[in-house]
């Protein structure tokens, strides 16, 4: 119903609140036309990484020295655990004895080579000693050669045991300890990569609506709706619409600025446009709120009341109380609350 005066009541109260007439109103007059917004649906996103890696052990053995915990941040590359096998140590020092044994006997061979060619060069001993003397010598020298080869390999196991962040990011998870027994490919801590997304979830009857590039507006910590009347919101876009759906709900990730300081896992409102629709706008200082009641001005200084409703870009949605072709002028009553 739309109501063009005040009621009797209504005159009487501003009778009452304002002994002088109200001055003329000031400023330049709006003309009321439909205009098409989109409707938008609050629903409640997730903090997300975009990859969550897992930072393995490379060889079996027991956690020596742990050095993150959940929540501390890590750079690629960093050690942040090393995993110690007392068998590789006591084999390194087994090759070692072996390898000085072998280079004691390399060094033997070396000396009766020298002298068998000393000897073969008088003529004391025939060809076969000398190339026996020879091939002793290139036994032991390749022998100690792959023992070498053998130690660097343990050597390398042994290094393997440095356990490294695979990216940079924050730590989610360490499911280890110290003096933990963890065997190859284990995890020993989860690590989420330094990219972070609201992932939202919304039925699949508004799939049709979701597209890649489309803007949306993300509310602040807190969980709190006042933030949309407060327009403490900020602008998000979707960057990736999956095409599964999943309990029949369509998922999509939005990119938003400032999600590093967030939980990963905590939840947002997030307010996505499903559908457009033609309704009238009005700027908010055209309206006024008295008595629980919202009006506006007519240019020839009628004041109507009008059903407000969300407030969307360029002003204050209207449900009723006006229709297209009237002007409205900024409310002079000086016992007016302007509507922000």
């Amino acid at each position: 119903m739309r109501f063009r005066h005040l009621s009797a009541v209504a005159a009487a109260v501003v009778a009452v609140m304002s002994a002088a007439p109200a001055p003329a109103a000031e400023g330049a007059p709006f003309a009321v036309e439909p205009v098409q917004i989109q409707d938008r649906k609050a629903v409640f996103a997730t903090v997300e990484s975009i990859d969550q890696l897992a930072a393995r052990a490379r060889i079996g053995g027991t956690v020596a020295a742990l050095t993150v915990d959940e929540g501390d941040m890590v750079e690629a590359g960093q050690k942040i655990a090393v995993v110690g096998d007392d068998k590789l140590a006591l084999q390194m020092r087994a090759l070692d004895a072996r390898i000085a044994s072998l280079q004691a006997q390399l060094s033997q061979a070396r000396t009766d080579l020298n002298r068998a060619n000393e000897l073969r060069r008088q003529g004391v001993i025939p060809q076969a000693r000398l190339d026996e003397a020879r091939t002793q010598a290139q036994v032991l020298e390749r022998t100690v050669e792959s023992v070498r080869a053998e130690r660097s390999v343990i050597a390398e196991q042994a290094d393997q045991g440095a356990v490294l962040a695979p990216a940079p990011g924050r730590v989610l998870a360490v499911p280890v300890q110290d003096g933990s027994v963890v065997m190859p490919g284990e995890t020993l801590a989860v690590i989420a990569a330094d990219s972070y997304v609201l992932r939202m979830e919304l039925p699949e009857r508004h799939a049709r609506f979701l597209a890649e590039g489309d803007g949306v507006l993300v509310g602040r910590r807190g969980l709190e709706e006042k933030a949309a009347h407060d327009g403490a919101l900020t602008e998000g876009r979707i960057v990736q619409v999956y095409p599964r759906l999943t309990n029949g709900r369509v998922v999509a990730d939005v990119q938003v600025a400032g999600l590093g300081d967030f939980f990963v896992g905590e939840r947002a409102l997030v307010y996505v446009s499903t559908g457009a629709r033609r309704t009238f706008v009005v700027p908010p200082e055209y309206l006024v709120r008295r008595w629980g009641l919202t009006y506006a001005t007519l240019a020839d200084g009628t004041q109507i009341v009008v059903q407000p409703g969300q407030p969307v870009d360029g002003g204050v949605e209207i449900l009723s109380g006006v229709r297209a072709g009237d002007t409205l002028v900024p409310p002079a009553a000086p016992d007016a609350q302007v509507m922000r």
